[in-house]
């Protein structure tokens, strides 16, 4: 792995917006700071279950950026953006321990997001087979023992740089805290649409759907030093980074999208934050064309939004984290596994076979599953909610909405946070099924989901988000 460092030195300041009172003087402090995280050609790569070879070529680097905010308080706020398909939650674990033992940062303030590009490494260790797996796997999938300890180290080596690299810009950013400007503002951007297509006999195809839900708000905070300067730019969307399915690392679009927007403004740090994505795609797609015609769009909507009136963010700083429990559907039962064995789904029957093998193991099978929920309130100015997993849009949609109700303050959600373990269904998406509905649990090797989720998950999560707020 290459590092690359790049520390730059901010401070934040508040304005008003509408009826949002900020102060031109509120004393904020904060720092960005970026590495270099590309993995060396040869590694496998995660996101797409066909791939059966590692990576063959670098196309464009990856990184790890952070930034570090402390209020007039002395609250403080870290926020890690990642180039990779997911974060696993052993490595938030980790990171959280650290940040709290070394700097005495709070779990609540700390937020990890991955951009979910479907180009980068495997980063979660997988399952091994058991006897009921091994025995459906074709010749190719059948690893040896020799060549399973490999690919495990592989991940392993990797994982164990990315920590590093998040822990040094932990330590970098909370030590170059520095007085400056910070504001809020937004606009849209069109490529993303809904891949949820209504097919033949109640089911559900991966097609683009116009008249389906999306969130096309992109938001934006611009970071300035004391001589107005622009330092930082994190900014949001809400789509899937899977414009190439190729066997060469990128960033997908929020790299390219992160690449044009540091060339044009040199010496800023462009930080993308995934949203709730599960269930929009970019169209077109496949095509390296598309893959940096995206990239510019975003790009473009990012800059569009530099050019509108600003929201100027004012403290105090107040974070927290819930990791609830959420309950799955009741599992299957050993006998009704066992006919599943036999299903001409190869894909059903391996995953009876993986359930099978878990039982095997451990005598049962579990019944939930901690999702983390995140709120990080700026006064009254912003507020900033995170969830683990692969949020569908419509729990973007309904919080904008439920909480503007309460406020005009501007409301950014941001998905693939903390960990990412599978899909998170609304009730509606959970009632119609589908891959995000429950059938993309069957191709999970990293993590043990019995069942689809329990049916008041969106009720029981956007519930604890409002409790958080308060």
């Amino acid at each position: 792995m290459r590092v690359l460092i790049f520390l730059i030195s901010i401070s934040l300041g508040a304005g008003s917006f509408g009826s949002l009172q900020g102060s031109d003087d509120y004393p904020w402090k904060a720092a960005l700071a970026t590495r270099d995280i590309t993995p060396e050609v040869g590694v496998w790569m995660a996101g797409y279950a066909a791939r059966k070879t590692p990576s063959e070529s670098i196309q464009q680097p990856l990184f790890a950026k952070a930034f570090a905010l402390e209020d007039a308080d002395g609250n403080r706020l870290v926020t890690i953006t990642l180039d990779l398909l997911g974060v696993p939650v052993e490595l938030r674990r980790e990171i959280e321990a650290y940040a709290l033992e070394v700097h005495q940062l709070p779990p609540g303030s700390l937020i990890l997001n991955a951009s979910h590009t479907h180009c980068g490494p495997v980063i979660r260790a997988f399952h091994s087979p058991g006897p009921e797996e091994r025995a459906l796997l074709t010749p190719e999938e059948n690893l040896s023992e020799v060549e399973e300890v490999k690919r495990a180290r592989q991940i392993s080596h990797y994982v164990a740089a990315v920590k590093r690299a998040m822990t040094d810009l932990i330590d970098e950013t909370l030590t170059a805290l520095e007085p400056a400007i910070l504001e809020y503002k937004e606009a849209r951007c069109g490529f993303a649409m809904n891949r949820r297509t209504p097919g033949p006999n109640s089911s559900w195809k991966n097609s683009p759907n116009p008249e389906a839900p999306v969130d096309h708000e992109v938001p934006v905070l611009q970071v300035f030093n004391e001589e107005r300067e622009l330092k930082g730019i994190l900014f949001g969307y809400a789509c899937h980074a899977t414009t190439l399915s190729i066997m060469a690392i990128n960033g997908d679009w929020p790299g390219y999208a992160q690449q044009y927007l540091e060339e044009d403004h040199p010496g800023a740090i462009a930080m993308f934050i995934n949203g709730a994505s599960a269930d929009q795609n970019p169209y077109p797609r496949r095509l390296q064309v598309y893959v940096e015609r995206h990239g510019r769009a975003l790009a473009t909507a990012v800059e569009a939004a530099l050019e509108t009136p600003p929201v100027e963010i004012a403290g105090p700083l107040r974070a927290k984290i819930a990791w609830q429990e959420i309950r799955y559907q009741a599992a299957p039962s050993e006998e009704v596994l066992r006919e599943r064995l036999a299903s001409s789904d190869r894909y059903e029957a391996r995953y009876a076979a993986f359930l099978l093998d878990e039982i095997a193991e451990r005598g049962s099978l579990p019944a939930s599953y901690p999702v983390p929920v995140q709120v990080v309130l700026f006064g009254e100015t912003m507020t900033w909610i995170t969830m683990g997993g692969e949020v569908v849009v419509d729990y973007s949609l309904r919080l904008k909405k439920e909480l503007s109700a309460e406020s005009d303050a501007p409301v950014w959600f941001a998905g693939y946070s903390n960990d990412v373990m599978t899909y998170i269904p609304s009730q509606r998406v959970l009632e119609e099924g589908g891959y995000e509905g429950g059938e993309a649990m069957r191709f999970i090797r990293s993590a043990i989901h019995s069942a689809p989720w329990e049916a008041t998950i969106e009720e029981t999560l956007v519930g604890v988000i409002h409790d958080l707020r308060k």
